[in-house]
């Protein structure tokens, strides 16, 4: 794609974005203030409904977004608070991202995963029901929500939904649960009636700068390094379809504008992973971290016992690529190549809301 349409797709979602009104949950996460930044450069009116930030630090604190958009703090468990927040902003898109988003987290507290993950989605679900504003809603799921046989074979959309550990499996019931509202409430062939389009999206193995969650490879990584440690890492030939965090975002930000613009020709559900060839190993993408950061320490093989993680994951997304027009833009390799950019910025106490900014018009170029 050359300079100029790249250009041009830049303007034009700017055109798209501007004056949106839009509600986020789960803004001041890693992926919801990646994609709070992102839609408040494009002159978004953003309101956020979230916990307070799960790390410190944390990529929301230290882009001052509470400066730059509506914030509401509290727990997508509490359906009225959550209503009364979506009713205020009176959106006209909704993006859910809040979640109990980690495996082996959700070993440690599986009854709140599911209440967090299956329950707030319906209480979000149940709140774009009672706003006539709303005309697109996404929920944004995981790569993780498919039946996995382990087996080197990509997950297309129509695969069956299933899920070993508690994370995997509440994902998959808030797919279930996406579903059922949009054939019972939102139902394509009565959008006339309702007005309301309805998708999902999976994502692959996200990574980026300003990722600070606990039990997650880059964040695991990053944290040891700047400690002046060697990182332990585990299950080293585990394969996952790494992918700058932008990828995914860029996909989401097409498929709101679809369902808005197009209605229930795009409700259903979307994969948006990485090409074949970045489905890497969890010991390649430790050593080509440190391959771009000699200074660091380096790494060792945490041998466990480590409760169960799928060995295999990769998504077909050649369904987003042939309708949305979307595709992955940055290989593995230069996803790892911003997050070290990111990380020296950080420690050299850059202004990091301009850098995330910068890396997202590289990510335009």
């Amino acid at each position: 794609m050359g300079q100029r349409h790249r250009s041009v797709e830049k303007m034009e979602m700017k055109n798209f974005w501007a004056g949106k009104k839009i509600f986020l949950t789960g803004h001041t996460g890693f992926k919801g203030a990646w994609l709070s930044i992102w839609l408040d450069s494009l002159g978004a009116r953003l309101t956020g409904y979230a916990l307070k930030p799960p790390t410190d630090p944390s990529l929301f604190d230290l882009c001052r977004l509470n400066t730059r958009m509506r914030s509401v703090i509290g727990d997508i468990r509490d359906a009225g608070k959550l209503r009364r927040a979506v009713l205020d902003a009176a959106p006209e898109i909704v993006i859910h991202m809040a979640a109990q988003p980690l495996v082996r987290e959700s070993y440690r507290v599986p009854a709140e995963t599911f209440e967090t993950n299956v329950m707030g989605t319906v209480n979000l679900l149940e709140a774009v029901r009672s706003c006539l504003s709303v005309k697109a809603a996404v929920n944004v799921t995981t790569d993780k929500c498919y039946d996995n046989p382990e087996r080197n074979r990509a997950f297309r959309e129509d695969r069956p939904l299933g899920g070993f550990d508690p994370y995997s499996s509440s994902k998959a019931c808030s797919e279930l649960v996406t579903a059922a509202y949009r054939n019972s409430f939102f139902n394509p062939k009565d959008f006339k009636t309702h007005g309301v389009a309805l998708a999902s999206a999976r994502a692959g193995n996200v990574i980026g700068g300003g990722d600070w969650a606990a039990d997650r490879l880059i964040p695991d990584i990053i944290r040891a390094a700047l400690r002046g440690e060697k990182v332990r890492i585990r299950n080293p030939r585990a394969i996952r379809p790494w992918q700058h965090v932008l990828e995914p975002l860029s996909g989401y930000l097409r498929l709101a504008e679809k369902l808005y613009t197009h209605g229930p020709k795009y409700a259903e559900a979307w994969n948006f992973g990485p090409d074949a060839g970045d489905a890497k190993d969890v010991e390649w993408l430790a050593k080509r971290m440190f391959s771009r950061w000699p200074e660091a320490p380096g790494y060792q093989i945490d041998k466990g016992p480590h409760p169960h993680e799928a060995k295999f994951l990769r998504l077909d997304s050649s369904k987003a690529r042939k309708r949305l027009g979307w595709k992955p833009r940055w290989r593995v390799g230069q996803a790892i190549d911003r997050i070290i950019e990111w990380t020296r910025a950080y420690q050299s106490a850059s202004d990091m809301r301009a850098v995330c900014l910068e890396q997202i018009t590289e990510y335009y170029k």
